[in-house]
């Protein structure tokens, strides 16, 4: 048990540390994030309500209240999924982190559910 839950602060933590950098990545480097949102196809308009949902998102998995949790943990999900599939189209070679970030992501997720069982 103990392995799991140094496991999980672990991988916690690294996630959180990565979501934060993209956060603030979004909020202080507006101008490369919006080009890069443009060579996307998305929406400029989408960059800071993605940063306050990272930076929520990180409040979340730290706190107890499971349901926002496994919330959060979803909507992760999807977003580190169409991150990858974003950068696969394009061809940029990006798609490294969102790789990183899923890994990072379904590891916190099982030793959570594993310790929390």
């Amino acid at each position: 048990m103990k392995a799991t839950k140094i496991i999980y602060y672990v991988t916690t933590g690294l996630l959180s540390f990565l979501l934060l950098a993209s956060a603030g990545m979004y909020i202080f480097n507006h101008e490369v994030v919006k080009e890069m949102f443009t060579n996307f196809g998305y929406p400029t308009y989408l960059i800071y309500p993605l940063a306050i949902a990272k930076i929520s998102a990180v409040i979340v998995l730290w706190t107890k209240l499971n349901t926002l949790k496994e919330w959060a943990y979803s909507a992760l999900s999807f977003e580190f999924l169409l991150a990858f599939f974003a950068h696969v189209m394009i061809g940029d070679g990006e798609q490294f982190g969102a790789v990183l970030a899923l890994v990072l992501l379904f590891t916190s997720y099982l030793t959570e559910k594993r310790i929390n069982n």
